[in-house]
């Protein structure tokens, strides 16, 4: 492709967010599911490309029309095929610029419950995906092992991730799993409002939590300040102890596009020292290969922790403004999403429609046992309201968790909100996109699904076992005294 395939690649994609934007802003039906404009853009282009518009048109007027593979070109859908990829890396590199980093006892101390409920979640996705391919979509559909991992990528990674991991789908000779985990972050995003609204009106009226017209709520009732469209990573950006960031003196964004490419130059560095080292030592002679496969975006992630870490100690805070690091993260990701669902292969998800049902309803149904059942046992105070939120992040967007907690508690009495923020910085370098997440299918390939499926069952025990010992002793010692639930 030419410079002039990638300008092109880039500026029609602002242009089809530019008329999601409008289109959403007439349909009632998208605000009220909070749906982002990068996802309804991404769609738009689906359905005009070859896909869409190209399968109509060759199937009614055969392949000659000149329609017949959509409105784009093929070098244009070979610019956006390319982009999850690269741009991915600038997400994660940015997830925890511009904010100073605190150690690991005080983000235990004030967010340990909601790190054990949402670590829980994280690795029982893994469990339940796992489980449902080998006694049921492997032996019954002939579904690759591989698609275990789906439901952790698709809904706690959500689409950045499951578009940034394509390389690895198709590496690992399961190409159609990106096109899956896709499909599922998309149903993971329109779930988790639904069901999160029913599970607050549920909350409501068996007197978990106190609404003003408990039965009532609905997502329309609640606004975001910074706007419905932050399933781009800013949503961090309207959480009270940012508040202050946006007083800061800030440097040019050349300066801090500058600071994302060292941090992502860091973790390209990263990567290469540790393939260096899988080739001279357990991979040499054909051995076993894992980093190979592990994409760029959760090393660059670390990197950016590395460069805050550098910025904390030098005090040079000054210099890396939150608000903006938010805003080049967001535009990354919508573009992200747009070129990633614009891509996507519908006839992947024909092929597969029963197991991919299939993995949707088991995510969901385990998100929701979380929030009814393991929740309260797990997290001492305002358990619906914390809980709620580790629902919503885990169903694909983080934006969801905000806004059910908001919902839930709308002036934060239960500080909700703070533990949630505090609670990514243990959570995201892990799962939802971490390093496991990038390993996930590589240790499947290589260790098969059943050891994996014992590595996150044992994961996942051992947060449950933390949580109800550690946690769940005080909600326990508060019942005795009759001060609690």
């Amino acid at each position: 492709m030419s410079h002039l395939d990638v300008f092109w690649g880039l500026i029609t994609i602002g242009l089809f967010l530019i008329a999601a934007k409008m289109l959403k802003a007439r349909v009632s039906l998208f605000e009220t599911l909070f749906i982002p404009s990068s996802i309804i853009a991404g769609f738009l282009v689906l359905f005009l490309g070859p896909q869409g518009l190209g399968w109509l048109v060759e199937a009614f007027s055969g392949p000659e029309h000149r329609l017949a593979h959509g409105l784009f070109p093929e070098s244009l859908i070979g610019v956006w095929r390319g982009l999850p990829g690269l741009l991915i890396s600038v997400v994660f590199a940015a997830l925890f610029l511009g904010k100073p980093i605190p150690g690991i006892r005080e983000i235990w101390m004030r967010a340990g419950p909601q790190v054990v409920f949402g670590q829980t979640l994280a690795w029982g996705q893994y469990v339940v995906g796992i489980a449902l391919c080998l006694l049921v979509l492997t032996p019954f559909f002939g579904v690759n092992p591989l698609a275990g991992a789906l439901i952790e990528i698709g809904f706690e990674g959500g689409h950045g991730t499951a578009a940034g991991m394509a390389q690895t789908f198709r590496d690992l000779g399961f190409e159609e799993g990106a096109d899956l985990a896709l499909g599922l972050a998309t149903i993971g995003l329109v779930a988790g409002v639904v069901f999160g609204t029913v599970l607050i009106n549920w909350a409501a009226r068996r007197g978990h939590i106190k609404l003003a017209d408990p039965g009532k709520m609905k997502v329309r009732d609640i606004k975001l300040s910074a706007g419905t469209d932050s399933d781009t990573l800013k949503e961090l950006r309207e959480l009270q102890w940012e508040k202050e960031q946006e007083a800061k003196p800030t440097d040019p964004l050349s300066v801090h596009l500058g600071v994302v490419g060292l941090a992502i130059g860091i973790g390209w560095l990263i990567r290469e020292g540790l393939l260096w080292m899988e080739r001279v030592t357990w991979g040499a002679d054909d051995g076993l290969v894992l980093i190979a496969y592990v994409p760029l975006f959760p090393l660059a992630m670390i990197g950016g922790v590395i460069v805050q870490l550098v910025v904390d100690k030098t005090r040079q805070n000054q210099h890396v403004n939150r608000r903006l690091m938010n805003r080049i993260s967001g535009t990354a990701l919508d573009f992200t999403i747009v070129s990633a669902l614009g891509t996507l292969s519908l006839t992947a998800l024909g092929e597969n429609m029963a197991p991919f049902l299939m993995l949707a309803t088991a995510g969901i149904l385990w998100n929701i046992f979380g929030v009814m059942v393991l929740a309260p046992r797990i997290i001492p105070l305002g358990w619906f309201e914390r809980g709620v939120g580790d629902f919503g992040q885990s169903m694909g967007v983080t934006v969801t968790g905000l806004l059910l907690m908001r919902m839930a508690d709308p002036q934060n009495e239960s500080g909700a909100l703070e533990s949630f923020g505090y609670k990514q910085l243990l959570f995201e370098p892990i799962v939802g996109g971490g390093l496991f997440t990038a390993a996930s299918m590589p240790l499947i390939a290589e260790f098969g699904p059943v050891f994996v499926l014992g590595l996150t069952s044992a994961m996942t025990a051992c947060w449950l076992i933390a949580g109800y010992f550690f946690f769940g002793r005080l909600i326990r010692q508060r019942r005795q005294r009759g001060t609690g639930p």
